[in-house]
């Protein structure tokens, strides 16, 4: 495939499954409409997100369910998807050693199945009390190439994409429940200090490693939380070349991507020029 269509979800998802899967068919519909051949839906599609980043579910906002990959929910997806390559997040369920657990889960599929799977590593605040971490960041072949998949803190943490790009993605796939700040509030959206840290961490991490990346978010309020929209599709030269704003929509941007990501490294490869042994990779004891 050499023009890649690509769309990035700003919407709201609660924890009605079955009025998510309905507004899915819609979703899907309308990507089809306009030739998107990769949609990237908010984190926490199926099922919601928490309620409140320090005590999750302590504010009358139950937690999400939790769904297995290989049941029913996630088959409804990629049954709908047919020749297009969705991502999507949920709450996913899992057995570790004996025990039952959920990840915050990241999945891409098409009408052939399953074709990647990412469970976010950094928790922030209180999500650890929800969520086992995962424990790596790998890229993966898809129909429209060879991606990988962040959840929203993901992003802060300029390792995680890196990693990615160095296994090959040369689109990144960025998915969030990303809310306005719960500590330093703003009446306007666009004064937001994450607002403001959301955009920069989508810009900087495809910049940095020459990349696409094409990053949802969920928009409205669920429990305490009122999240940004602001979904996007950002160039190997970190310029947005198409946004939502803090609206729900689709962001929709066409490219020869392999061909792009070739021109933005033909003279400084941010990848292949790296001095590894100057880099500390991992702190010291004080």
């Amino acid at each position: 495939m050499s023009t890649v269509t690509m769309a990035a979800v700003a919407a709201h998802f609660g924890r009605d499954v079955e009025r998510t899967l309905t507004k899915l068919s819609g979703i899907v519909q309308q990507a089809r409409e306009r030739g998107v051949d990769l949609l990237v839906l908010p984190d926490a599609t199926i099922g919601g997100y928490l309620g409140d980043l320090r005590h999750p579910g302590g504010t009358g906002v139950d937690l999400p369910p939790a769904i297995a990959l290989d049941g029913p929910e996630v088959a409804a997806v990629v049954s709908l998807a047919g020749g297009m390559t969705v991502c999507f997040g949920l709450t996913e369920r899992a057995v570790v050693d004996g025990e039952e657990v959920r990840f915050n889960t990241a999945a891409c599929v098409s009408g052939d199945g399953l074709l990647g799977v990412h469970r976010k590593v950094h928790l922030p605040l209180g999500e650890a009390e929800a969520y086992r971490p995962g424990d790596s960041f790998r890229a993966f072949d898809t129909p429209v190439g060879r991606i990988g998949m962040l959840i929203d803190f993901d992003k802060t943490f300029p390792e995680a994409a890196r990693t990615l790009a160095l296994d090959g993605a040369e689109v990144v796939t960025c998915l969030s429940a990303w809310p306005a700040s719960v500590t330093d509030r703003s009446d306007r959206i666009r004064n937001d200090r994450q607002a403001h840290l959301f955009d920069l961490y989508d810009c900087a991490r495809a910049a940095e490693n020459q990349v696409y990346l094409v990053s949802s978010n969920q928009t409205g309020v669920l429990g305490g939380l009122r999240f940004l929209g602001q979904a996007k599709v950002v160039d190997p030269a970190g310029e947005i070349v198409a946004k939502t704003w803090a609206k729900g929509g689709l962001a929709v941007a066409g490219a020869d991507v392999s061909t792009a990501v070739a021109r933005a490294r033909r003279s400084l490869d941010h990848i292949h020029q790296r001095v590894e042994h100057a880099y500390r990779l991992t702190t010291t004891s004080a």
